[in-house]
């Protein structure tokens, strides 16, 4: 059964440029038919990429292509359903250029929300920041200087269940498409985990399984760690287990105090979590399994 994930991205757009992501059982004509559908509706491949894994035996595609006439998206998601029906994939189509809408949740440490609002106000980031949501009330003078409405939600062992509840309510009435737990302390639930599959990132400092709670890069200080890195993944019910989508590391030494060390990991963490948003509503990563496919 071919599935459209209609709520899941952005609908509209400038009209003419689309983006197109695939998956399905890899088989013999897959690009011809979607080679065909493209011509068939005067379309024009801007970007094209495509991979198959031999080990899953799925095939995954990603085109960014071009329409002169007016089209919309959900006239052209709704032709495309008899061909994605025949090869039984899961595909989602919308405009290239709509931004996602996006909420952000943060705990104290604001470094990763301050350089997303600051890349999403120059452009560098397709994203529109629907709301900012913390359980302290230290990023509201950020998020409201950037024109955003901010929501302090407490969290606690006994309002834990009403604070998630309270999350839910502000995705569904903001109409995100994505949320970003950008250094949010805080466990979400199975549950909450399950609401949000596929369309949550999460960011942590790679030093996990070892040095794990309060002031890791301080443990990791301790120890004489010689690299600092951080792993941006998609929400899982599995602590810090979901599916990876970026990572990366700097390497450090001696010379690096405590105060160094945190500052150094902090920029790693902003930049991979950058990345990972950035490529995630550009329709670059595909979910495969508990992998993920990233066309960079």
């Amino acid at each position: 059964m071919a599935q459209s994930s209609i709520g899941s991205g952005p609908a509209t757009a400038p009209a003419g440029d689309f983006v197109l992501i695939l998956s399905c059982p890899d088989q013999p004509g897959i690009v011809h038919a979607v080679s065909g559908f493209l011509v068939a509706h005067g379309g024009n491949i801007v970007e094209s990429q495509q991979y198959g894994d031999r080990l899953t035996r799925r095939f995954f595609m990603r085109i960014d292509f071009e329409i002169a006439e007016a089209a919309s998206a959900d006239h052209l998601r709704d032709e495309f359903t008899s061909v994605a029906t025949r090869f039984g994939m899961d595909f989602e189509l919308w405009g290239a250029k709509a931004p996602y809408k996006t909420l952000i949740m943060v705990s104290k440490q604001l470094h990763c929300l301050n350089d997303l609002l600051f890349r999403a106000s120059t452009g560098s980031l397709q994203i529109e920041t629907t709301a900012v949501v913390s359980n302290h009330p230290d990023a509201g003078p950020l998020a409201r200087s950037y024109g955003i409405d901010f929501h302090h939600v407490p969290v606690t062992p006994e309002t834990k269940a009403d604070a998630e509840k309270r999350l839910m309510e502000l995705v569904d009435d903001t109409g995100a498409h994505l949320v970003v737990l950008a250094r949010y302390m805080q466990v979400l639930s199975d549950d909450l985990c399950r609401q949000l599959s596929g369309r949550a990132i999460n960011i942590h400092h790679s030093f996990l399984p070892s040095f794990k709670g309060a002031r890791p890069y301080h443990q990791a200080f301790d120890r004489g760690v010689k690299l600092v890195g951080a792993t941006a993944h998609y929400v899982t019910g599995d602590l810090d287990e979901g599916p990876i989508i970026e990572q990366d590391v700097l390497r450090v030494d001696h010379n690096y105090d405590q105060n160094q060390l945190v500052s150094a990991g902090r920029d790693v963490e902003a930049q991979v979590l950058s990345r990972a948003v950035r490529w995630h509503c550009e329709s670059r990563v595909l979910l495969n399994g508990d992998r993920t496919v990233v066309f960079r």
